[in-house]
């Protein structure tokens, strides 16, 4: 990909096609080319992973802007990337994306079995050893081309010591049982409820691991906020991040979106993190029906010509009015609990997420979301307002 850089934009896809026919036509012969083509390709994704980029950040992005085959060549070379690594030099999050992926060396035979990949590729895309090196190439173009971001983990490879679970396993399969039943019922009023008890466990459980840690030897040693970063992926992709840093804003956390790249970065202690992704997903998936239960109807009355503006607002409301409901269980929790120590632990955390935030984004720009649809609107806002939350 080095001798591609600094050819004009207008000129690249023809110059890509030129390399690809090379490539395919190559006297060393499809082995020979198909394992140069994988080292060629580790390169370039290690040299991602070093500039601030993960797995699912990486495929996020083929996926978006290549065809379903540039998607699965870059899962394939992440996939032989990865068998550079010992399991346990791999962090959990980066460990759970490749398993997310299914990044797995389906060609066989380790490194040694590379040179049979090319070929491989072609016939399980039934595409012409051309067309698979052509598909190649442009993968790789978008991935050599990713500018440095910020980091949010170590890097694959790197020891590390090992961490137990962040949330007691009881604990969140109390969570995630509350949050598939809200998923699987039609009942809006059933499903606000069992998110609600659910976010009331997850406040619960945040201030415990808060006043455990102000009291351990893990606050002596610096332990701090981290960061992670989860998908915000279109239609709607601006409501969905209000969506996420509604939620993170509960779980005192704080999210930060980057269109561009299709991913918010959310800021937290390690506990709150993996129940903030928890939470949003679920969320999305119940606010992704409502909407389009509503959208059916709005589409039924025959105004079917404002069904996106309908659609954007109603998520927007959503959003917004979620954020409140999931504040006030928070609050709730907090009253309840009578604890006077508990208010200036979670502030300090407050405090130290804030910072942490800052630091790694200082020019970050508020924007202010608003519908266009005032029926979309009110009927988000009545989904998220379905039910009383206690």
């Amino acid at each position: 990909m080095r001798g591609l850089r600094g050819v004009p934009g207008s000129d690249l896809d023809d110059a890509l096609d030129v390399a690809a026919s090379v490539l395919a036509a190559a006297p060393a012969g499809p082995g020979a080319i198909s394992r140069a083509l994988l080292r060629a390709a580790s390169a370039t994704v290690r040299a991602a992973w070093e500039r601030g980029w993960q797995p699912a950040d990486v495929v996020r992005l083929v996926r978006r802007d290549l065809p379903p085959a540039a998607e699965r060549f870059a899962v394939d070379v992440i996939a032989a990337e990865a068998r550079r690594y010992a399991p346990d030099t791999l962090g959990a999050r980066w460990a759970a994306q490749l398993a997310e992926l299914d990044a797995r060396a389906w060609w066989d035979g380790g490194p040694s079995g590379d040179t049979g990949f090319l070929d491989g590729f072609a016939q399980r895309e039934r595409v012409s050893r051309f067309e698979a090196a052509a598909c190649a190439l442009g993968a790789l173009r978008l991935i050599d081309a990713l500018p440095p971001i910020g980091a949010v983990g170590p890097l694959p490879g790197a020891a590390g010591r090992a961490r137990t679970a962040a949330v007691e396993p009881r604990t969140l399969g109390r969570i995630r049982a509350l949050l598939a039943k809200a998923e699987s019922t039609d009942f809006p009023e059933e499903a606000e409820a069992l998110s609600a008890k659910a976010q009331e466990l997850m406040a619960r459980h945040s201030i415990d691991e808060a006043m455990l840690a102000a009291g351990s030897a893990a606050a002596a040693h610096g332990d701090g906020p981290e960061a992670c970063r989860i998908g915000v992926e279109g239609p709607y992709e601006s409501a969905k991040a209000l969506l996420l840093g509604a939620v993170a804003t509960a779980n005192h956390c704080q999210a930060v979106w980057s269109g561009e790249y299709g991913f918010s970065t959310v800021v937290g202690f390690e506990a709150d993190l993996e129940l903030v992704e928890l939470m949003y997903t679920s969320l999305l998936v119940q606010a992704t029906t409502a909407m389009r239960r509503a959208a059916d109807a709005h589409h039924a009355d025959g105004r079917s010509r404002r069904t996106r503006d309908f659609r954007q607002s109603f998520l927007i409301a959503y959003g917004a009015r979620i954020g409140d409901r999931l504040a006030e269980a928070v609050r709730d929790v907090a009253a309840r609990e009578r604890r006077t120590e508990v208010l200036p632990v979670l502030a300090a955390r407050d405090l130290a997420v804030g910072e942490t935030a800052e630091r790694l984004f200082p020019d970050t720009t508020a924007h202010r979301l608003k519908g266009r649809d005032a029926e979309g609107w009110a009927r988000g806002a009545e989904a998220a307002d379905a039910a009383v939350l206690r």
